[in-house]
């Protein structure tokens, strides 16, 4: 059976290909201008068809400036922190060019884990919410997240159309394997890194989609999905339902910087001889993907909640 905190990665899943770097320590670009695309992330290319708004040669989204700030006509600014040539629209909706997501990539992340937070945030303007995640939480750590390339791995005939793998939890080895479409990051399996007779290697009928896309406000998804295969080498099989719903918008501060978000939570509903429930909220925004999730104790009855089972946000 999946650690309880699975759930996290579900959500997080895309966001290391999102706003990681290439694997390894040699950077592919510094700047935009050394990349087809013109957008270069964390020293990773974006793609040619990533949907990024380009910096011209002074990191300014508007050519009539010269200042060389960052700063439009109208003395705004369209620049985002370390965002590589990806200026985000705040159009409110958040497509999958949007996201990039590729294997072979990374991103830290600060994780603490039975921390104290707040969900519900706090009031901001026009409806929006404000969610500070910038400050230390009890036992903090930073951690590498991964997207890993399938092949030459033992699971990969088992999932031959799928975009890479990651790991779940700080918790566990076991990686979830997803795979990427037009329309939404799936869930497709979980397998542990190494095969055997004691193996795990669960699949999942339908796939699920962590992340649907576009994402807006309101939509809401719900899947339900059978669970089969073997884990640590015994047999498996059970049911997990999916109930997704983007619920809010507004600002979320980690130590990586401040970024507008909008907030997925999903309610994982599983039934394996009894039945639990597991809240978790992905803070999603453009050009970055998901840059923080916090997931709830098992049997978690209200929706905002202040203890979290591990708290994920993007870090330096």
């Amino acid at each position: 059976m999946l650690h309880r905190g699975s759930l996290t990665a579900l959500l997080l899943a895309g966001a290391a290909g999102a706003y990681g770097c290439t694997a390894g320590n040699d950077k592919s670009c510094n700047v935009g201008a050394d990349c087809v695309s013109g957008a270069c992330l964390n020293g990773a290319c974006l793609p040619v068809d990533s949907g990024a708004v380009h910096l011209d040669a002074t990191g300014d989204t508007d050519p009539s400036d010269t200042t060389g700030d960052g700063g439009k006509s109208d003395g705004s600014s369209d620049v985002r922190p370390d965002s590589g040539g990806c200026s985000p629209n705040g159009d409110g909706v958040i497509t999958a060019s949007e996201v990039p997501i590729a294997a072979g990539l990374h991103a830290t992340f600060r994780v603490a884990k039975d921390a104290a937070f707040s969900t519900a945030g706090t009031a901001g303007t026009g409806g929006a919410r404000i969610w500070d995640l910038s400050g230390a939480l009890a036992g903090d750590s930073d951690v590498l997240i991964n997207t890993l390339p399938l092949a030459g791995t033992w699971y990969a005939p088992s999932f031959p159309s799928a975009t890479y793998a990651t790991s779940l939890t700080t918790s566990s080895d076991l990686l979830g394997v997803f795979t990427l479409t037009a329309t939404a990051l799936n869930l497709v399996g979980v397998v542990s890194p190494g095969g055997g007779a004691t193996r795990t290697e669960l699949k999942y009928d339908p796939v699920v989609p962590t992340l649907p896309f576009p994402l807006l406000e309101g939509k809401t998804l719900h899947t339900s999905a059978g669970v089969t295969g073997v884990t640590s080498g015994v047999p498996s099989a059970y049911n997990e339902t999916y109930d997704l719903s983007v619920d809010a918008h507004g600002e979320l501060l980690t130590p990586f910087g401040p970024f507008q978000v909008l907030r997925v939570k999903v309610v994982l509903t599983r039934t394996a001889g009894v039945v639990t429930v597991t809240r978790s909220y992905a803070f999603v925004t453009e050009c970055f993907g998901t840059v923080a999730t916090v997931t709830s104790n098992v049997g978690e009855l209200a929706d905002e909640f202040t203890k979290a089972t591990e708290v994920r946000r993007l870090a330096p």
